[in-house]
Formats: structure tokens, sequence, C-alpha cells
């Protein structure tokens, strides 16, 4: 709420997740009602962005390429594309946000987050087999919670290879915040399936998950995931004495015509401890407006990962997470150890 407020957004959602048996632990959406006075409330404030609404995620989806490359063996973490320059496809031209202008590896197009990597990582992935890792992920299909206002993802139709591309980095595709957060929760927590649920589990539920991504897999996007907040677009999710990893993703609004380019969609997506996750959480602001402090840039980094930071920094101890840190560098020194094999 602090945060639609600070942003004047018009709405927001965020969600808490173990990433182990998939509790939702805390749900929640902006702006909300008294339930006591349905009568007089607008039906834009009855409305669920958390489970019924899909939104184009952007840059969040990069998670899931980089897995899907990674866990297929179509490329290593040092193979190398060329984000040289933009990348253009008929009458179609993608760009990178935070431009390299040279060839990026793997771990790079992550890093930086580069939508022309992205792009090409898909294409070498091929259009079955990235709806293939979606699909298994949740993110293609309607989920299932125990309420009635779940929202069924918006897929392209006809998925032809531009919409592969796109997809790639978010576009072109919405899906609901539970499907991140479930999506999520599968890439950190060793690659083991995990279905949301409002209701508490017991262990014995959940004793043989199934395993959708390797554990080698989910080792190395952990890793990426700190690299991020550590070093690149995410730095402003820090939490002191919490180790988190996550993404940004920043999307433009559709509108009549086109995108509009000043109706942003602010998300980041975070697990905490990274090096063990326990625990996904998701924010995501509707049309936040820039401030003074964020130089008037209304993009992810600035609004919805300090968002996150102040959540971990709230619920981590309400949640009996204790304080600890990483070494600096740690990340480099986990993804040089996974190049080697170890």
């Amino acid at each position: 709420l602090a945060s639609v407020k600070e942003f004047q957004a018009i709405g927001a959602a965020a969600i808490v997740m173990d990433a182990r048996n998939g509790e939702i632990l805390g749900m929640v959406s902006l702006p909300d009602f008294d339930p006591s006075a349905m009568g007089r409330v607008a039906a834009d404030r009855r409305f669920n962005r958390a489970t019924l609404g899909v939104y184009e995620m952007g840059s969040t989806f990069k998670a899931f390429t980089t897995a899907a490359v990674l866990e297929s063996g179509t490329a290593n973490l040092d193979d190398t594309y060329d984000a040289s320059k933009p990348l253009r496809v008929a009458r179609f031209t993608i760009n990178d946000d935070h431009a390299k202008n040279r060839w990026l590896s793997v771990a790079e197009v992550f890093q930086y987050s580069s939508n022309i990597g992205s792009a090409l990582m898909a294409l070498d992935i091929g259009t079955d087999g990235q709806q293939q890792f979606l699909r298994s992920l949740g993110l293609l299909d309607r989920p299932s919670l125990e309420i009635p206002e779940v929202g069924a993802p918006d897929l392209p139709s006809p998925w032809r290879e531009i919409s592969t591309m796109t997809v790639a980095y978010g576009h072109g595709i919405a899906v609901s915040p539970l499907q991140v957060v479930r999506a999520y929760g599968v890439v950190v927590n060793g690659g083991h399936d995990v279905t949301p649920t409002l209701l508490a589990r017991d262990d014995a539920e959940h004793a043989a998950p199934k395993r959708i991504i390797s554990a080698h897999t989910s080792q190395a996007m952990r890793a990426l995931l700190k690299l991020v907040v550590d070093e690149g677009t995410g730095h402003q999710a820090q939490a002191q004495g919490y180790m988190v990893g996550g993404k940004t993703g920043t999307a433009e609004k559709a509108g009549v015509g086109g995108y509009r380019r000043k109706a942003l969609l602010s998300s980041f997506v975070a697990a905490f401890p990274i090096n063990d996750p326990r625990y996904v959480v998701f924010v995501l602001l509707d049309e936040p407006k820039g401030t003074e402090r964020t130089f008037n840039f209304a993009s992810a980094g600035w609004t919805a990962a300090p968002t996150i930071s102040r959540m971990i920094s709230r619920v981590a101890p309400l949640l009996g997470v204790a304080p600890t840190t990483m070494n600096p560098g740690a990340a480099d020194s986990l993804l040089v150890s996974l190049r080697q094999g170890g």
C-alpha cells in the first residue's frame, strides 16, 4: 500500500508462497474493499489482480527462457549470442533496453536482461520446445486454486516464430501473478513441481514431488538470480541480512492501436534465502509513476524492486528466517563452479 501511494499506481498485487509445498502465506490485490459494504464497491476494487488478472510480465519471463536453454542442453552458461545490434524480423525490430552492443554469454543475457539474446535463445529451443517447457511450469494452462476467481492465460494465436521470440522476454503472452509465482517456485526449489494452495499442507502430501527441471539447472538459476540482485537491475531488492535473488520485469500495457509507452506494469519476483530458497515473493505495480527519488523512472528496478526489499525485511522475521549473509562474489563463484561441473 505504501508503494501504491508513493508511486501513484492505479493498482497492485503481491504474493508470498512457500516454494517447497506451494502454500500461499500472503496475498493481496489493491485497491481492496470492505466486504461488509459490497453494494458500494466499484468493480475495479473487486477484481483480484493476484489470481484473476493476466498481464504481460516482461523480463521476469527471461528466467524461463534461460532455464529452458540450460535444461535442454541447447546451450550452456558460456555459449554466446550476438546482441551487438538490434534484431530485425520481418517488420519487427527487437532492441535491448540496456544494450551492451556485443556478443553475450547465456549468463550475461540474463544478467543484463537482453531481449535480443533471449529471443535468439528461444529460436534455438524452438517453438515446440518452448511451449513444452512453459507448459511444464504451468504457464500455458489455467491454474487451480481454492477460489473461483482464477484467470486463464492469454496465449499467442497463431503461435508464429515471432511469437516464440517475443514470448522469450515476456511479451505477446499474458499470465497471472499466481502462475508466475508457481513457475519461479519450480525454478528455484531444486526443480520440483509445486501446486499453489490457500490451505495448509503436511509434509506427507508432498513426499515425492514431480521433478520438472534438474537440480543442476535450478542451482544455476539461483546463482543467476542472485547476480541480478547483486550486480544487475534488481540491486534495490537487497534486504539487509537476507540473501535475495530475483528478476525485474517492466512491460508496456496494451491499448487501442498498440502499446502505451507511459503505462507500465512493473513487477519483481524474488526468492529467499537464495542459497536454499524457501519463499517466493512477487509484487506488481500497475501504472506506477516515477518520483524525484527515482529520477522519474517508473521501471521495475526503481519501483517494484525496493518494494520487494521492504516486504522481505518485514515478512522474513515473521516466517522465522534467521538473518544471514552471503560472501560478496559468491554468485560469481557458484557460476564458476557450475561451469566446471561442480
